[in-house]
């Protein structure tokens, strides 16, 4: 007769509890980086907000560089969507990017993401490296490529610094009107300047080519 183990296998993977410790810390780091930037949110005050550990935050996470990058991805849900505009008819693609992309500013749980990021940007030229990062490789850069237009890189930045700035000026700094505007009417007026970046000529006629 053949002895069976009687002790139980180990489950493979994360388990719940850790996953759940995980995002509670992403939440209570995206609150952390929206109220104080990236410089004055510590990783202290982080494990603080998230009613843990310290050292739980480098365990997960590694440095708080890491942290912020993690607390900043986007969700899989707008990856989806940005993948669907790169898919869409060109021929309004500006259109659709400043619908989506404002559309997160008035979500709530995209909003505290964005207002984390852009904080953390003004304070920190890491924060500001990731948000160049995420733009380039998650948003614009598939879109540039999908459009099919030469320059990519310059388009990128023509049209990220456009919509960071309107972000900026809508959701941050609330200047009037722009703070209270239907976002249909900014996605009318603003949605052919980034249609412009993304697939029309950055040259008067007759000019060289940069």
């Amino acid at each position: 007769m053949t002895d069976r183990p009687t002790g139980r296998r180990r489950p493979v993977g994360r388990r719940p509890g850790e996953q759940r410790t995980r995002e509670q810390i992403l939440d209570a780091a995206r609150e952390q980086f929206a109220a104080h930037g990236y410089t004055a949110a510590t990783m202290r005050r982080v494990a603080a907000a998230a009613d843990v550990d310290p050292a739980l935050l480098h365990h997960y996470f590694g440095t708080k560089y890491d942290l912020f990058a993690a607390a900043m991805q986007l969700p899989g849900e707008v990856r989806q969507a940005i993948g669907l505009l790169a898919a869409g008819d060109r021929a309004d693609l500006g259109a659709r990017l400043v619908r989506l992309y404002l559309g997160l500013w008035q979500h709530p749980a995209s909003n505290r993401q964005l207002r984390a990021l852009v904080a953390s940007v003004l304070s920190h030229d890491q924060a500001a490296r990731t948000l160049r990062e995420a733009l380039s490789a998650e948003v614009l850069g598939p879109l540039v490529a999908g459009a099919g237009g030469d320059r990519a890189a310059l388009r990128a930045t023509l049209a990220a610094s456009h919509l960071v700035g309107l972000a900026l000026a809508r959701h941050v700094l609330a200047i009037e009107p722009l703070a209270s505007a239907d976002l249909e009417d900014l996605v009318r007026w603003v949605g052919p300047v980034v249609q412009h970046y993304l697939t029309g000529p950055l040259d008067p006629p007759g000019a060289p080519l940069g």
